[in-house]
């Protein structure tokens, strides 16, 4: 059922003005000292009793479980009278702007997903608030509010310039010439690939054998994510940093062969020695710079969603967002 749906039905969960009474008998061993893990089972009687459809509960269920995974990450399992709103507080702000995907990319959370999650506190809260399991409501005070983060941060040109202007000075030393660096930043800044796309870069998904349009495979072993497949082009200054990157370097398989760290460590280098604020620079601000760039040019808007590996849903946010910081310029 869509995110929508969903939230319209945890609306009716809970009244603004009224606290959820208790429904069926709670279990006597269920107190303030009790873990969230020991309430999931009453609560789900409660909800089922106030005739929820099977997938609120789910979804109900499923959030409060996000909400004990997030404590035990921090190495925390906090009792349910321990919880306070801060930590509610703290808990919605890394639903938002720090929690990680299996490739370490920000999940991030759609507006609508983070209303109902916040409303699944107020419901799970106020109910053992209500049963007098809590002597007060940690998630009375949490505000529903919308989840629309703040404008990503891009480079400046006068950034962007500075960038460039060293790793080429990087590419031409007399004394020690270094191709790598040059290579990644015209890679991420040319294609606007993800860390994790780039990290499976095969020497077999690049093409030069057209010099003056080179081009990146993005590929993916699982079937699932077929549709974010695409071959990007690259610019015809690609080639000849890549073949002195080859002879330099010889990579086996990969094209970029060091661990994610490492390769921050080389941007975060970059930046200093080109006197840019090494926190203005990183592959996720590389790859908002590379989309407003395409989009400053020129590019039509289905083509940069295509270039992003982006699905028509997830670019709606995507493209407003392009739209502001490129008007924010």
């Amino acid at each position: 059922m869509p995110d929508q749906d969903l939230f319209s039905q945890a609306q009716q969960t809970i009244d603004p003005g009224k606290t959820p009474g208790p429904v069926g008998e709670i279990p006597q061993q269920l107190t303030p000292e009790s873990k969230i893990t020991a309430a999931l089972g009453p609560y789900r009687l409660y909800l089922e009793q106030q005739g929820k459809s099977q997938n609120t509960i789910k979804a109900f269920l499923g959030d409060i479980r996000i909400l004990h995974r997030y404590f035990n990450s921090r190495g925390e399992n906090p009792s349910l009278g321990e919880i306070t709103t801060d930590m509610l507080n703290g808990f919605l702000h890394w639903l938002c702007h720090e929690r990680k995907n299996k490739q370490g990319d920000i999940m991030g959370c759609k507006p609508k997903t983070y209303a109902r999650r916040v409303t699944s506190l107020k419901s799970f809260f106020g109910w053992l608030y209500a049963s007098n399991i809590l002597p007060t409501n940690p998630a009375e005070a949490v505000i529903q509010r919308s989840a629309r983060a703040p404008l990503p941060r891009i480079l400046t040109d006068e950034e962007l310039e500075k960038l460039q202007n060293t790793a080429r000075d990087m590419l031409w030393s007399p004394r020690k010439p270094d191709s790598r660096t040059y290579l990644l930043l015209l890679v991420l800044l040319n294609t606007g690939i993800k860390k994790s796309e780039l990290l499976r870069l095969k020497l077999s998904d690049i093409d030069i054998s057209n010099p003056r349009e080179p081009t990146l495979t993005v590929r993916y072993d699982d079937p699932r994510y077929a549709h974010k497949e695409r071959t990007l082009f690259l610019g015809p200054a690609f080639t000849p940093v890549y073949k002195q990157y080859l002879r330099q370097y010889q990579p086996k398989e990969r094209v970029f062969e060091w661990s994610p760290r490492n390769l921050e460590y080389i941007l975060s280098d970059l930046a200093q020695a080109a006197g840019v604020d090494p926190s203005h620079i990183s592959f996720e601000i590389l790859r908002w710079t590379s989309a407003v760039r395409a989009y400053r040019f020129g590019m039509p808007p289905e083509a940069i969603r295509k270039k992003l590996g982006l699905s028509e849903i997830a670019w709606r946010e995507t493209y407003d967002k392009i739209q502001k910081l490129t008007t924010a310029r």
